[in-house]
Formats: C-alpha cells, structure tokens, sequence
C-alpha cells in the first residue's frame, strides 16, 4: 500500500496521458487499418485541434464547447482532405504516402506557427473543473478525471460505432472486401473519405480535450506522433480495445516509468514498439519464400530460363557472338545489358570482328558505347562538382560539402529500398554510429581522415550488423516501422550518453580533420570540400563497382524475385543481411564527412527529419539510381539552408511542397525521366525490375501472382533480373 500510495498521482497521471493518446491513436488506426493510408501527418491535426481549442478557450463552458466543435470541425475538413491528396497514390503503396503526408506535416507545422505564433498557447478550463479534488488522500486535478471519464465513454461507443451498426459494418467492409461493398451500392471511395474524415475529428478532438495536458507548442506533433504510432503497433489494427490497453501501458512507461526506473524510460516505448514488429515478422511466413506456391517450385529452373532469355538479347547485340553466348548461358555465370558478357570464372574469348579479323579477350571488355552513355551523368556531376569552389561562396561550399555527406546516406537508403527492397526510415542510426565515432576519435586525437573515415565505417557496419536480422525478415510497412523504432532508439541513446555523445548540447570543439598523415589541420572550406569530394567519389565509385558485379545482381534478383531466388536455393536472407551491413556501412562514411565539414554534431544532425530527407532523396533521384540520390540530396540542401536563407523561418514550408511535388511529379525520380523507365538510372536494375511482393513497388512477375502497389499502371508483366545459380564443388545447381 506505500508504494501504490507514493506513486499513486504518477499512476493516475499515466492513465490521463494513455487514454488522451488512445484518442489520437484510434484515429490513426482507422486511417491505417481501413483506409490503407499510413499518416505521418496525424500529429499535426492533433496540433490543429489543440491550437484551434487553446485560441477559443476563455475559462468558460461555451469557449470550452465553442473550442471542441471548431477544432474537431477544422480536423475533420483536414482529414478529408488528406483522403482527397492520396487518392492518386492509391496504387503506389505506403512509402509514398509516408512520404506526401509528412510533407503535409511540414507544411502544417509551419503554417501553425506562422498562424498562432512560435510559443506555446495558454489554456483555460472552465472553473469548476480548474480545481484539484481529493483522490485517496491525495489532490488530482478535476479535469485528468473527468478527461478519463469522457475516453473510456469514447470508447465504449466507439467500438458499439463499429460492431453494431451499419455504418461500421460499411467501415470494415471497405478495408475487407471493397468490391463487394461496391456490389451492395455503397461507395468505397466515399467510405474512404468518411473515414479519414473521422480520424481527423478524432484527432482534432483529441487536441482540444487534451491542451491542458499536452499544450500546443513546437514539437507537440512530433511527439504525439510517435507515441501514437507506438500504440498502434502494439495494439494492433483489429480491435479498439486493443489499442485502448496498448495506450494505457504506453501512457503509464511515460509516466511511472520516468519516476520509478528514469534511466529505462527513453528505451522502454521503442524497444516494445521492435520487439512487436519483429516477433510477427519472425511468425508470419518470410516475403518471397515461395511456400504454398507450387508453381514456383514445380516449373522449369528459372535461372536457366532467365539466362535463355538473356541470351537472346545478346544475339540482338550488334556485338554479340557465338562464343561470348556460350558464355552468357555457360553455369555459373551472370550477364546483364550493357556489360561484356562472361564474368563468371574462367576465359572469355572475344571472337572474330566482322571481316574475320581476331581481337584480343580483354578488348571485348572494354566499355561500349551504352556505358558511356550511362556514365555520362555521372562524369557530368563530377565535373561540377570540381568546378563548385570556383563558382561559389564560402558558405555555400560548406553547404556542398554537408549535400555530400547526405548524399552518402541516400545512396545507402538506395541500396535498401531500391535494391534490397527494405525502404527504410531508420538508416540515420548507422549514419549517427559513423557521425559520433569521427567526433570521439577526433577528441582522442586520431583526426587522420582516411583513419576516421575506416573506423567509422566499420563501427557502423558493426552496428547493421547487430540490428540487421530484426530488419531483413520483414516486408513493406513493417520494415519502415522496424527501422523507425531503430532509429528512435539510437536517437534515445544519443540524448541519454552524455559522455559519448553530450546529450542534447551535441560536440563541438573537437580537433579538425588531417586529409592524410603529417598534414596541416583543414580548417578552410575548400579544403574540407575537397576532402569531402574525394571521399564521396571513392565511395560511390566502389557502391557502383558492387551493385555492377555479379553480387550486385543476386541482390537485384532477391528484391525482384526473391520466390524464385529462393527456390532456386539462394541463401536470400544471408543477402540482405550483407547489404544492410554494407548500406550501414556506407551511412557511416556520411556521417564521418558530415562531422569533418561541419565540425560540430548536434543530435538534430541525426534524427527523424534527416532520416525523412534521405528517403526523399531517394525517391527525387529514382530508388534505383545512385546518382539520382546525389542529386536529390543536393536540392534538399539547397532548399533547407540556401534558399530558406532568403526566406527566413519558413524552410519547414519549403521542405514540405518540395516533398509533395516530388511525390507527384516524380513518381519514378529524376531517373524516370532520363530513361522512361520506374527509376531507371546509370546503376539500377534491369529496367522494369520492381519491389519484392508485399513491398512498396512489387511489380506483376510472369509465371506468379499478382502483386501491384500501381506505380506503372500499365499492368504489363516484368520479368525478374538474370541472377546466377549457387554452386557446389564447381557445378551450378539446376
């Protein structure tokens, strides 16, 4: 009884602040669970509700009501419209959504603050419940209570909305089976749009009610956020009651936790939140394992039918021969359009040149006119690149140097979710790894850069490592809230090690980086651009050299065909493991060269926001195309830091339209446009090469189901990339 009485308030407290996230929380499973639309935007109608309640509050009964009945009508006009902004993206899966809505939020945010002012809003409550009443001996406020009262009565008649009436049985009906709710004439698209009109009003609701307890302020949606989205996947998508549990835990680890075990609490929410995701992942049947598809096993070998096919496309070639076709079908080996044919073990003869004169193997390998032709933008970039300190101011080239670093990191995203098929919103944790090992080493005096450069690297790909089999058995949404978790995670352990990493103050102050042994300190922007360029070049020309190589290629198969892959007894996850240790590997790189540039690291430089720009970036450029991904991290740069620059406080605004336009006018990246293909590119997979089933871009695969998230529309069959057959003691496996 001392301990239920000395930590009574703090229990009470953790039942408010569960059930007023419970509110928020069943909203957003609403527009998740049956309307199929992943809302990073959900917070801010939250804030428009609390914003919207705190402006119209005025101590009284009628500002109270007059407060709810606006916020939850603003909310709701918001969330219908978010049902008429994702619409066109029904059919692209959720990583564009994630993307268009966190954009929305941006540009939400900005337009609050811009509205109602950076500061925090006073709420008043009507006096009778602005008083304190006596709760087993101890004073609680009156409204925490009568707050409790009004959410469980939510949700009682929530769930009675949902089981027993008509309109929740159009509800469910829409998520389970909308043709057939079609066939009894209702309108799906309109059920759509009540829904995430409802969810709004849940939410705008939730803000009003819950001002007092959480008030309107920057970060407030942030916050809310992601605590919802904890709930949401701890309760699951099913039941209401669920969700109404998941949120009183996760109110009462905010909580009591803080008081009872405060060096666990930052860990406790996200760590349940992985644990959760990877347990259904571990017991749901692995993505593309081909079980219970007697088609993929039983047909002929697809790895000798996709060489076959390969074949033919050579003879097409202008320089195809009798030979090097041999050696495109020969075991063991892999060919893909635009490379010499035959890099599997063993000679390679060239054959005769037209009028029967003989050239040697290794001219057949040199690169033809379509490589070039591929290699273009990127000689192109790099030439620019050079140029940059000649043309540019100090500060710009510092901001060229911070696009690079960056752009490392979108190339690692690429290689998850445009190779791997693991789209990603977790890769700024090895990135941090690789930010704060260059930081530390710096402070112990190793501040040789190729030294810097190495370790942080490895402590990266270390930590991709240990992280990455919770990561490669999941599919889709689950791999993004998998890697979310993650990446809050490694954020929670940045604020907490203060010895490490400072805390919330960040390093500063740490010796500057030597380019190479027995050097002076870079201490110039140019140099430091210099040295960043150079990095970044070797970088990404070693990234090309692997996704160009025949492991390159097994990983192309295991995210266009992974059924295939593994029936043809391809160890798929061994793969993926290796390609996020080498992504986190790369990341780490990013982040050394983000810490030498700006010689300085705050945890902002490793959060969420910058995970959410990788990913844009990504998408800018094509999720296939590493060059692409440079260049989407340079405008993301630009439009952060230079072109806010002439329009102070309003980048979250900038950033936001840059990522709605993206989502919209770039549906296959800047590499769509050069090549017409979905994020074709200079380093990118067979064109038409597509996510895995049940991952954000899952294309139609010729002897399998169906499985389209609509981003090409056409609806014509793809067909999966060559990969080559494992071998034993020499011999390809049939």
């Amino acid at each position: 009884m001392e301990l239920l009485d000395a930590h009574l308030v703090p229990v009470v407290d953790g039942v408010a602040f569960g059930l007023l996230l419970f509110v928020v929380a069943a909203g957003l499973s609403l527009a998740f669970g049956t309307a199929g639309v992943l809302n990073l935007s959900h917070g801010t109608l939250y804030a428009i509700g609390a914003y919207t309640g705190a402006e119209l509050s005025d101590g009284t009964w009628g500002g109270l009501a007059l407060g709810l009945a606006a916020g939850t009508a603003a909310a709701c006009v918001a969330g219908a419209g978010l049902s008429a902004a994702t619409a066109p993206l029904a059919r692209r899966g959720h990583l564009a959504q994630a993307l268009l809505t966190f954009g929305l939020a941006l540009i939400g945010g900005d337009l609050l603050i811009q509205f109602f002012g950076a500061d925090e809003l006073p709420v008043h409550v009507p006096q009778a419940l602005d008083s304190s009443v006596n709760l087993l001996g101890h004073r609680y406020p009156a409204y925490r209570l009568c707050f409790i009262v009004m959410a469980v009565l939510l949700a009682a008649f929530g769930t009675w909305v949902l089981t027993r009436t008509r309109m929740g049985a159009a509800v469910r009906a829409a998520a389970d089976d909308p043709q057939m709710l079609a066939a009894t004439g209702h309108s799906p698209r309109a059920v759509h749009t009540g829904v995430l009109a409802a969810a709004g009003a849940l939410a705008g609701a939730a803000g009003v009610l819950g001002a007092p307890i959480i008030g309107p302020g920057p970060g407030t949606s942030e916050t809310v956020l992601m605590l919802s989205l904890v709930v949401v996947v701890l309760g699951g998508l099913r039941s209401l009651w669920a969700t109404f549990f998941a949120a009183v835990a996760v109110g009462e680890v905010q909580t009591l936790g803080v008081s009872v075990a405060p060096e666990l609490a930052p860990y406790l929410l996200f760590a349940a939140m992985a644990a959760v995701l990877v347990l259904r992942s571990r017991f749901a049947e692995p993505a593309g394992s081909g079980a219970g598809h007697g088609s993929e096993a039983s047909g002929p070998d697809p790895v000798a039918r996709l060489r076959g096919r390969l074949a033919g496309r050579l003879r097409r070639r202008p320089g195809g021969t009798a030979e090097a076709l041999g050696a495109a079908g020969a075991p063991g080996t892999v060919s893909t359009p635009g490379e010499p044919s035959g890099v599997g073990p063993g000679p390679v003869s060239a054959g005769p040149l037209p009028g029967g004169y003989g050239v040697p193997a290794w001219f057949s390998r040199l690169p033809g006119r379509a490589a070039w032709w591929q290699a273009a933008p990127l000689l192109v970039l790099l030439v620019v690149l050079i140029a940059l300190p000649a043309l540019l101011d100090a500060y710009s080239i510092s901001l060229a140097g911070s696009a690079l670093a960056l752009g490392l990191l979108a190339v690692s995203v690429t290689i998850l979710t445009g190779y791997a098929g693991l789209p990603t919103l977790g890769q700024t944790a090895p990135f941090a790894v690789g930010a704060y090992a260059t930081a530390n080493l710096a402070d112990a005096g190793w501040t040789v850069g190729p030294v810097q450069i190495v370790l942080s690297a490895l402590a990266a790909a270390v930590f991709a490592a240990v992280v990455g089999p919770a990561v490669i058995r999941a599919r889709g949404t689950t791999v993004l809230m998998i890697t979310l978790a993650v990446g809050e995670l490694t954020g929670a352990v940045v604020n907490q090690l203060k010895s490490v990493t400072g805390g919330a103050d960040g390093l500063v102050g740490f010796p500057a980086t030597r380019a190479l042994w027995g050097g002076e300190e870079m201490l110039e922007e140019s140099g430091l651009y210099t040295y960043a360029l150079v990095v970044a070049a070797v970088a990404v020309a070693v990234t090309l050299l692997v996704l160009r190589s025949p492991a390159g290629k097994l990983l192309t198969g295991t995210r266009g065909a992974e059924a295939r892959m593994r029936a043809s007894g391809h160890p798929v996850g061994r793969y993926l493991l290796v390609a996020h240790i080498c992504a986190g590997a790369l990341a780490g790189v990013g982040g050394s060269l983000m810490v030498t540039v700006q010689q300085y690291l705050s945890p902002a430089d490793v959060g969420f926001e910058i995970a959410a720009f990788a990913l844009l970036a990504v998408v800018i450029g094509g999720t296939t195309s590493v060059i692409g991904a440079l260049l989407g991290a340079g405008l993301i740069v630009a439009t952060r830091d230079w072109v806010a620059g002439s329009w102070p406080g309003h980048g979250p605004l900038l950033l936001g339209v840059l990522f709605v336009a993206t989502v919209y006018v770039l549906p296959r990246g800047l590499a769509g446009l050069r090549s017409g293909g979905p994020g074709g590119g200079e380093s990118g997979p067979p064109s038409g090469t597509k996510g895995a089933p049940g991952t954000p871009g899952a294309p139609r695969v010729s002897g399998g189901p169906r499985v389209s998230d609509g981003s090409d529309s056409s609806g014509a069959e793809v067909q999966p990339p060559s990969v080559p057959a494992p071998t034993r003691a020499g011999k390809a496996s049939p």
